[in-house]
């Protein structure tokens, strides 16, 4: 049968269009499986995606006159608006971390660093290209210890870092063998001395916080004793440092302690880390110390390896002054001290505190006229919100052995046990039967995208984001040691969930969709975006939001927006313009539901070439 156009394709029957639909998007996917190395051995599939098979038919589907909503017309007026590709220079393009722009703001408490997004004049209209070569990423945990070079060609931290181990340049590859500055013998057997201390690897500590993460070794390492690790780090002279980490499937974000908080509610995690991330604890009246005892949970442990612990020993070969350390470690073990952490180990350059379960261990701060308290009603309130220097109080308890906010059951356990947010009723309108329910829900959404996308399950996708995650029922649903889920809990939400999200042992961040996300492009595989567009609507433009989807989204990365139909409707017009192939899907429950799924695949190309859905 000859190959249909675009006026004579109807003449398909309906069954014929859906058969070939859902075969094309299911090759299509395992083709760029092979294309990428990660499939080898599956020729069928390349063979029915490279030949005349008419896959384009998924992106054709007259939906909207099956369902009420606009009819396409063949006017002009109708056309999606073509997206362009941006100029090559902006590969890399980190718009609310613009090196440019960024200089523009104060150096003091490295403001400069900090979120400095584009006003609307200045924003791009284009596609951000691949550059040249770019190929999908290795499978975890391959992943973990090498990045193809064309992803992210940046040689600099293979010289700078040469001698502690961080990166090595082999051929096609970076290889990442795992040390770091403070463990050059290797992030492991470092981790092995934290677990000495630790209840690392019981379930008991799951989430965890690096603050300067480099390449995140540290994360990359944590991973296997099922603790997930949200690392951090500026966009500055350390080139593509979160870039490296998000290649090999660590969770990552650009940021830095600066003069606004951290994205991330109070008592959030379980541990937190600083190996030589070079922040300033004791200035500005530990402020920065102080910032994160707000998001460590009661009991938690905080870690500082490097200057100035082991100061004695170690001022020469740091080329600092002793009377330098020694102050600025008094001023950390005083500000400890304020905040009621006992010191658990102190061996080489290594020191652990722990936080204490409740203000009933710490009544003598309660006069202490060096503490001055945080508003409660505030603290998770921090969306460009200043960091003030004040001391985050613990929930109340009705005696001295209660975990303050709740005690937490380990991972896995804790990924359904009910969030002490949610017993408490701290999350109004939210009952332990609701949020029940809502895990019951997301089981069932999760197993239909699993019939839509049989690689969901099969390790295709590592660094998924679900940009409105409400109470972590998408992650928790489709959690697995092949996956990491970041759960963007939109600041105009409605409801304050993210510390449920951390209860469940799952990690996230704060975000307003109106903006760009701080990663770098091509981070994640796959995005799912729950109702974001009714949430945006009359926001912001949803242009916007989905060229942002586009910029951090890979070549070949999937998405699944789940919305109502008329909704869907106007954005799968946008997408047209996008270099986007796309199919609309009922609901699970049938036709008759008026909530819609919307799913694509972002197509293969990159800077200078012509998009196509091969390489």
């Amino acid at each position: 049968m000859a190959r249909p156009n675009s006026a004579d394709g109807r003449t398909r029957t309906s069954i014929q269009i859906l058969i070939v639909a859902g075969l094309c998007l299911f090759f299509y996917a395992l083709g760029a499986w092979q294309r990428s190395g990660f499939g080898k051995g599956d020729s069928i599939a390349l063979a029915i995606t490279n030949s005349g098979a008419d896959c384009d038919v998924a992106s054709n589907l007259n939906f909207e006159t099956h369902h009420g909503g606009e009819s396409e017309t063949s006017g002009e007026s109708e056309k999606a608006k073509v997206f362009e590709p941006c100029n090559s220079h902006f590969t890399d393009y980190t718009p609310c971390q613009d090196q440019k722009r960024a200089m523009t703001f104060p150096r003091e408490n490295m403001n400069y660093r900090e979120r400095h997004c584009p006003p609307e004049g200045e924003k791009l209209h284009c596609l951000i290209p691949a550059p040249k070569g770019y190929v999908t990423p290795f499978p975890w945990p391959k992943s973990r210890d090498y990045v193809p070079y064309a992803n992210a060609p940046y040689k600099a931290l293979t010289v700078e870092k040469a001698i502690q181990n961080w990166i090595q340049y082999e051929g096609s590859v970076f290889r990442f063998p795992g040390g770091g500055t403070q463990f050059p013998q290797g992030a492991d057997k470092y981790i092995d001395q934290l677990a000495s201390v630790i209840p690392i690897d019981n379930g008991t500590v799951r989430t965890a916080l690096d603050t300067g993460c480099g390449v995140a070794s540290w994360g990359a390492y944590l991973w296997s004793r099922k603790v997930i690790a949200m690392s951090f780090a500026p966009r500055d002279s350390h080139e593509a440092q979160v870039q490296f980490a998000l290649e090999r499937g660590v969770p990552a974000v650009i940021g830095v302690l600066g003069t606004i908080k951290m994205p991330y509610p109070s008592r959030s995690f379980d541990m937190a880390h600083c190996s030589r991330c070079l922040i300033q604890w004791g200035s500005n009246d530990g402020m920065y110390l102080k910032e994160v005892d707000r998001v460590l949970r009661p009991g938690g442990y905080w870690i500082l390896s490097g200057p100035p612990i082991n100061w004695r020993t170690n001022y020469k070969a740091w080329q600092r002054p002793k009377e330098e350390l020694q102050e600025e470690q008094r001023k950390i073990e005083e500000v400890a001290s304020l905040l009621c952490w006992e010191k658990k180990y102190e061996k080489g350059e290594i020191a652990i505190w722990q936080k204490r379960i409740n203000a009933e261990s710490c009544r003598a701060r309660q006069d202490d006229s060096r503490a001055t308290f945080c508003k409660s009603a505030e603290d998770n309130d921090v969306w460009y919100k200043k960091m003030e220097a004040c001391v985050t109080p613990y929930p109340d308890v009705n005696d001295s052995d209660e975990v303050a906010g709740g005690e937490l059951k380990p991972f896995p356990q804790r990924l359904y046990a009910v969030p002490p947010r949610i017993v408490s009723g701290s999350i109004s309108g939210v009952s332990v039967e609701t949020y029940q329910e809502d895990s019951n829900k997301w089981k069932r959404h999760v197993n239909a995208y699993k019939k839509m996308n049989k690689l969901l399950d099969a390790g295709r996708y590592r660094n998924i984001m679900d940009m409105n995650a409400r109470l972590g029922g998408f992650a928790a649903a489709i959690e697995s040691p092949k996956l990491w889920t970041m759960n963007v809990v939109p600041t105009i939400a409605d409801k304050s969930t993210l510390g449920v999200i951390y209860e469940r042992g799952l990690i996230g961040i704060y975000h307003d969709w109106c903006e760009a996300f701080s990663t770098y492009p091509r981070t994640y595989d796959l995005i799912h975006a729950n109702g974001v567009f009714s949430l945006y609507n009359d926001k912001c433009d949803a242009e916007d939001i989905l060229l942002e989807m586009d910029r951090i989204l890979r070549p070949e990365g999937a998405v699944i927006i789940r919305d109502e139909v008329d909704v869907l409707i106007k954005v799968k017009k946008i997408v047209g313009g996008m270099r986007w192939d796309t199919k609309m899907m009922d609901h699970e429950d049938g036709p008759l539901v008026p909530e819609k799924i919307l799913v694509a695949v972002k197509q293969y190309w990159v800077a200078g070439g012509n998009s196509t859905s091969s390489h």
